[in-house]
């Protein structure tokens, strides 16, 4: 996510025919998600409370690129799974008012069923975030504690400016770093077996 902010005030949405004041902080839902306007921002609800998130940055938008193909590439031979990317409505477990939008995610094969029409229903194999360097604590602190709440087996997150690949994954319902990459290192996977990325390749200098 990019330039993320919460929305601390209540909003007003104006449609065709009517204008619907939508809830404050502290108790959004995913009905009142809905709700609100296609504006061309991206939205998440966590623990009750609306985000918002401006238009990527270019370097954050290469990453992104660059990583889909890598793992679009791997889907193609090995056939595990399908991957995902922003935007598309994620409802975690226990959590199902609180749609959130990985940059990236990958469900097994055996699990596409929570995949709808509109939204998945569940928690992915693999979620991968892109830090923005505005506020890195939504990826790092509170998406990442989201997730592992959630049951998200894989968390990967990636840092386009220290160029890093930082990899954690779900013991015993807490996450435990299986590695930190840098330049010249390859990071991999342990949901997708066998899957590898150089990190130079992901992350332009």
């Amino acid at each position: 996510m990019v330039r993320v902010r919460k929305v601390r005030e209540s909003v007003t949405a104006t449609y065709e025919t009517h204008t619907v004041q939508l809830p404050a902080r502290g108790v959004w839902t995913y009905e009142d998600y809905a709700l609100l306007p296609d504006d061309g921002k991206r939205y998440e609800v966590i623990r009750g409370e609306l985000y918002m998130s401006a238009a990527p940055r270019p370097l954050h938008q290469r990453v992104i690129f660059r990583l889909s193909y890598f793992l679009e590439s791997f889907l193609e031979v090995h056939k595990v799974g399908t991957a995902f990317g922003a935007p598309i409505d994620v409802l975690l477990p226990e959590k199902l008012g609180d749609p959130v939008q990985p940059d990236i995610l990958f469900v097994r094969e055996d699990r596409l069923g929570i995949v709808g029409e509109t939204y998945i229903e569940g928690a992915p194999d693999l979620a991968i975030e892109v830090l923005s360097p505005s506020n890195p604590a939504h990826d790092r602190s509170l998406k990442y504690l989201l997730y592992e709440e959630a049951g998200v087996p894989e968390y990967w997150i990636i840092d386009p400016l220290d160029r890093t690949v930082e990899v954690y994954v779900l013991k015993e319902g807490t996450y435990e770093q299986l590695g930190k990459w840098s330049e010249g290192e390859t990071a991999h996977s342990t949901v997708l077996e066998g899957f590898s990325v150089p990190v130079d390749e992901i992350i332009p200098a």
